[in-house]
């Protein structure tokens, strides 16, 4: 872990480094956290620490280990399948929403965001690849121009982004889904909120059924192991 100076912002600067290490696989499910370790990695003091742990425990990221402590939970895809149906349907109006908003500016914007992500899967980078997607997706949301739909989505990602870590790095070959993002872009470039939002929840509805999938066999391997 990088340390972090000290920012208005400390206790988000730990929780979004705790995140990553989890996504990463760095931190595995059943792994005890150990609060002093991370307060001396990150440089920082021992109390953003805690307000982090405690945020990621109420998140569900974390439970309680036995005895006293923490410790990473395991994942659910009964949960994750539930995550993302609530998903589908809030971005499903947040592609509509934004196609009804687009504009020229967002064009090129957009172009970026879509040659970030395909460049980040040709190098394999996990932590990019789920960066450049929640930034494409950020992006949707900022184009809806409704603050709770940004708001609504905040503890989606968190389990998301947890998700896609872990599938990502048990797989020979990550799922490219930048076409199918190109694909929605258009709509949404094209003004058709009707087959934005429509073409967002299927992209969502897919991209369940392959991350549990994916997940139910892991968790099966880690079962005999």
């Amino acid at each position: 872990m990088k340390i972090l100076e000290s920012q208005p912002k400390l206790v988000e600067q730990v929780h979004k480094a705790i995140l990553t290490e989890i996504a990463e696989g760095k931190l595995r499910p059943g792994e005890r956290i150990i609060q002093e370790q991370i307060a001396q990695e990150l440089g920082v003091s021992r109390q953003p620490v805690q307000q982090a742990l405690v945020l990621l425990k109420n998140q569900g990221v974390l439970s309680d280990a036995p005895g006293r402590g923490l410790l990473v939970a395991a994942m659910d895809p009964h949960v994750v399948r539930q995550m993302y149906e609530v998903r589908s349907v809030i971005e499903g109006l947040a592609f509509r929403k934004a196609a009804e908003n687009f504009t020229a500016k967002a064009k090129t914007r957009g172009e970026q965001l879509l040659a970030v992500g395909r460049d980040a899967v040709e190098r394999g980078s996990v932590s990019d690849m789920i960066a450049a997607d929640m930034a494409f997706h950020t992006f949707i949301y900022e184009l809806a121009d409704n603050p709770l739909i940004s708001s609504a989505m905040e503890a989606q990602w968190v389990n998301s982004q947890r998700v896609m870590g872990s599938v990502l790095l048990s797989a020979d070959k990550p799922r490219d889904i930048w076409d199918e993002h190109e694909a929605l872009f258009k709509l949404v470039a094209t003004g058709d909120g009707a087959g934005a939002e429509l073409s967002a929840r299927r992209h969502l509805d897919q991209a369940a059924d392959f991350m549990i999938a994916r997940l139910v066999v892991q968790l099966g391997s880690d079962n005999h192991t």
